[in-house]
């Protein structure tokens, strides 16, 4: 993990902060807010520069305006005018297109002027706030005007936001091309999940207590269930949502993330290169279906009309730029197994959908039950279930769940749980989720940034679920779909999924 996840605070070089898509959505809401909390806990470098790239004419002081009136909307902390002033003292704009010819050289010129003004060192980030059409074309106008080239004095990293590719063959387009120009060790590929206090936990969690490690295999766990489940609709996102859909959107990314921490063999050395290739692993580990296993193993639905938290939901059919034919899924459950000895024969659940009844990410892991036998000529029927539940968001905890004997004269037994909460022992002020991101880019630690190997490792696990549906959907269109009520726990078909194997998912409320 980072020295900033620590408590260890090394001060980064010197850089300059460059995002193209300055005057998006993203900046506004996110990379803004998370660059005043680095700034408010002194851990951006003293000699800093942000400088934003669009499309569009800006100025100078209009750019800096609206950093700080996002600021004043998004923030996460209270905010002092101190700490605004240090961290829009040098901020500057640039109107630059990748097709327009000419205008990275004038980047270039602009970022030797903040290098010479501001003493940045030649030290560069360049933060892709894009969508990912955008990705290549920057990338190769920035190699071809000579901003990413490194030498011994300055580096020069790229932040690439995801989606990473749209298929397993997209990513690897997407690679090989990026890889033409930059270094591995330069591309730092964006997943905000794994700034999540929670998901860097894990590791801890089963590397640094020598409680947890030994049960850590197929001999003492039953199965594990992975669940990111949303409240929010589609909303205004029809045209992106419907030729994405919910797999594509969340699976080789967020929930194969918490998959690869779960499922990873130690790493030999505690780097950002071992920790990566363990994760990589995992995945590459992942075992294949057939079209027809891949179906037999997964659910798909979109979710009909419905109450959400007392609001109510249209059908994601009637959302706006959603075709009324839509075969797109908002709802997906798939079951998966690991090919290593460790998990041979353990069943993996994912689940993730929108429009759900309860905003809950949380990773369970059952132990198998003990033996019952001891207790054969007593009431108890069945003991409860032992599960280790890792609580992602909103409410970030670990919570152990087991058997104790009710007070009282005969033998009852009770399950019980006993938790510990982030909130009842540190005092962590509020974030984005990208401070963690963005300092261990400045610092160069990729170790929570995903490999190329890692991403197109967790497409070619999903790719038999997604040739096995577009067949479906050409021979059945949207009747393959099934369906479920907005404000629900998901379709009924997902229930049956895991319930043919004697298990049950753990209730979303």
């Amino acid at each position: 993990m980072s020295a900033y996840d620590h408590g260890e605070h090394p001060q980064p070089d010197p850089c300059c902060f460059v995002i193209f898509g300055a005057s998006g959505d993203l900046t506004q809401r996110l990379l803004t807010p998370a660059l005043y909390n680095l700034a408010a806990t002194d851990l951006l470098p003293d000699s800093f520069a942000l400088v934003g790239v669009a499309r569009g004419e800006e100025t100078d002081e209009g750019f800096r305006n609206f950093l700080e009136k996002a600021l004043r909307e998004f923030a996460t902390r209270p905010l002092t005018r101190k700490t605004i002033a240090r961290l829009l003292r040098n901020v500057s704009y640039v109107r630059a297109d990748p097709g327009q010819e000419g205008s990275f050289g004038r980047l270039k010129a602009h970022l030797e002027k903040v290098d010479a003004t501001v003493g940045c060192g030649g030290n560069r980030i360049f933060y892709l706030a894009t969508p990912p059409a955008g990705f290549v074309p920057i990338v190769t106008a920035l190699g071809e005007a000579g901003m990413v080239r490194q030498d011994r004095r300055s580096w020069r990293r790229v932040i690439v936001e995801k989606p990473f590719g749209h298929d397993l063959e997209s990513a690897r387009r997407l690679n090989a091309a990026l890889l033409e120009i930059l270094e591995e060790e330069q591309i730092f590929r964006m997943d905000h999940y794994l700034g999540k206090e929670t998901v860097q936990n894990i590791m801890m969690l089963r590397f640094a207590n020598g409680l947890f490690e030994p049960v850590w295999n197929r001999n003492h766990i039953d199965h594990v269930q992975i669940t990111v489940a949303e409240t929010v609709d589609v909303g205004r996102r029809g045209r992106f949502y419907d030729a994405t859909g919910a797999l594509r959107d969340m699976v080789p990314n967020h929930l194969f993330q918490l998959l690869s921490l779960i499922a990873m063999e130690p790493p030999s050395r505690f780097d950002a290169n071992a920790v990566r290739a363990a994760k990589a692993a995992v995945l590459q580990a992942i075992g294949q279906y057939t079209p027809a296993e891949a179906l037999r193993n997964s659910v798909r639905a979109a979710y009909d009309a419905g109450v959400v938290r007392g609001q109510k939901v249209g059908a994601y059919r009637d959302a706006p730029d959603v075709a009324p034919d839509s075969h797109t899924e908002t709802y997906v459950a798939m079951k998966l197994m690991i090919d290593t000895w460790r998990w041979a024969g353990v069943p993996f659940y994912l689940r993730t959908g929108k429009a759900l009844g309860v905003r809950k990410s949380e990773v369970a892991i059952r132990f198998k039950e003990a033996p019952i036998s001891m207790f054969r000529n007593t009431p108890v029927d069945r003991l409860a279930q032992n599960f280790l539940v890792l609580g992602i968001q909103p409410d970030e905890h670990i919570k152990l769940h087991f058997n104790v004997k009710a007070p009282g004269p005969e033998l009852e037994i009770r399950g019980v749980d006993m938790t510990f909460r982030y909130s009842d022992f540190f005092d962590a002020a509020p974030s984005t989720g990208y401070e963690t991101l963005i300092y261990d880019c400045m610092t160069g630690d990729g170790m929570l940034f995903q490999r190329a190997d890692a991403v197109e490792a967790g497409w070619a696990a999903v790719d038999p679920f997604l040739r096995a549906w577009a067949r479906e959907n050409e021979k059945n269109g949207a009747r393959d779909l099934a369906s479920y009520p907005a404000g629900t726990d998901g379709p009924e078909e997902a229930n049956r999924l895991i319930e043919r194997d004697g298990r049950s998912w753990r209730p979303l409320t």
